[in-house]
Parts: structure tokens; sequence; C-alpha cells
């Protein structure tokens, strides 16, 4: 199904989003992950996002607009941090923070709210894909102190009409405050691409740049993406409006 016939809701609050650009593209494989590479993830990290750098005024809150929900949401998924039920594929770590947009402090308790296909381009959950009582690489987690979620899934794969992307939505005592997608570049997609299992599908039929939803907004909804071990960590933080 194409999620460009699907219009983008209305705006009811403040939301926003603050991303870190930039992408390490190099070498990448698929396997377990480690006590080393979730070390380096957290080291990376701590050098230059987080709290600190917004304290340090190296970073600041920025508006974003808010994006198209698109027809694969599932009510109820899973609280677990490990979302990949056995999919293959290259390991993506995900490293969510939650902001409050007007002070960039973390917000602690949010839900957060994640979903995309596999490597083949399905989403579990869904009457469409005869996968109604699957729950793959759907789950939410809650920020901890330092507004942090995080998320152990697989890169995602595409599907006619969209490019890459992966599905997400932040709670704040049971409503939602944010609505969005978060996209990778197209260079580190172009590497993934080629290897297994990703590479036993014909070439996709969308980028960045054609992509009626990215073009509203996805740069600033762009992962900062880098290697740890055999795959890649994504970080992003988002500011948000309390009420």
């Amino acid at each position: 199904m194409n999620e460009n016939t699907y219009t983008e809701q209305k705006v009811d609050r403040r939301r926003a989003l603050v991303q870190f650009g930039g992408v390490a593209a190099t070498a990448l494989g698929a396997g377990a992950w480690g006590a080393k590479e979730l070390l380096e993830a957290e080291e990376a990290e701590a050098a230059g996002t987080g709290p600190a750098a917004v304290a340090s005024g190296l970073v600041s809150c920025v508006l974003a607009p808010e994006m198209t929900e698109g027809p694969y949401y599932v009510e109820g998924d899973k609280v677990r941090r490990n979302i990949t039920e056995g999919k293959t594929g290259v390991p993506l770590t995900l490293r969510l923070t939650v902001v409050n947009v007007s002070t960039c402090k973390p917000i602690k308790v949010a839900a957060v709210d994640i979903w995309h296909c596999d490597a083949g381009g399905v989403y579990s959950g869904t009457s469409v894909q005869s996968t109604e009582d699957l729950r793959f690489l759907r789950g939410i987690q809650k920020t901890d102190k330092n507004g942090l979620a995080i998320f152990r899934t697989i890169y995602p794969g595409w599907y006619t009409g969209r490019t890459v992307h992966i599905h997400l939505k932040v709670y704040l005592g049971g409503n939602t405050v944010h609505t969005g997608q978060l996209f990778f570049p197209d260079t580190l997609t172009d590497v993934v691409y080629r290897r297994s299992p990703y590479n036993q599908r014909s070439s996709r039929d969308q980028r960045n740049a054609t992509d009626s939803i990215f073009r509203n907004g996805g740069k600033r909804s762009m992962l900062k993406l880098a290697k740890s071990g055999k795959g890649y960590v994504g970080r992003i933080t988002m500011g948000v409006a309390r009420s």
C-alpha cells in the first residue's frame, strides 16, 4: 500500500524535533549485538549529544512539522527493547531522546512507540499483508531520567512508493504529543542494500528526494548514524510540548 495516499494529520499543539545530521557509511553485516558494541554506542553518544550537549549550547531545539501516522499503526504494542523477533538484517540500535521543546531538558517516562517493515518490505499486524497475528519490528519503550529510549532492531527494508523510514509516536500521560517518521541517508541505504537479505530484491523505487512525506520536513527527522560492531547506532532528539 502506498502511504502517499494518506493525508497528514492536523497539528493540535506545538511539537518539535531536534536532529543531529551525519553518517558513517562503512562495512556492514548482520550479527548479534554484544556488550562491546553497546558500550561503543554509549561512548559515541556521550561524546557529542544528549543533555550535556544541550547545556553547553552545542545543540538547541528547533521546530519541525508533524508527519502522517500511515496505514500500519497498531494500538497496544509490546513494551520491550528488542523488537526483532528473529527478523534478519543489519543490526540497528536506536537511541531516541525526548526533551521539552521549551527548555531542552529531558522528559522522563515518555512512551516512545516505533514500527517499521522488515527487509522484504512487510509490516506485522496488518490484514493487508496477512500478518494480523504477528508483532515483529514493533515496540514501546519508556524514557529514562535522561529522556532516552533504546530499541534493538534491524535496518528497515522498503516497499513500493516510499523511501526507507521508521514510524514513531511519543505519548505523555496517555496523550500523543508527537507523530513522526525517522529517515536514513540514501548513501548509507545504498551500502546496506548490497548485503543479504536486502539484495534479494530489486532496486527500490523511491529515494528521499522523491518521497512526498520526506519533502515535508524529512531532513529534520534524519537519524544520525554511526557504525558499531557489525551494525549501526541511530540517534535523534525529539523536542515535544508537554501540554
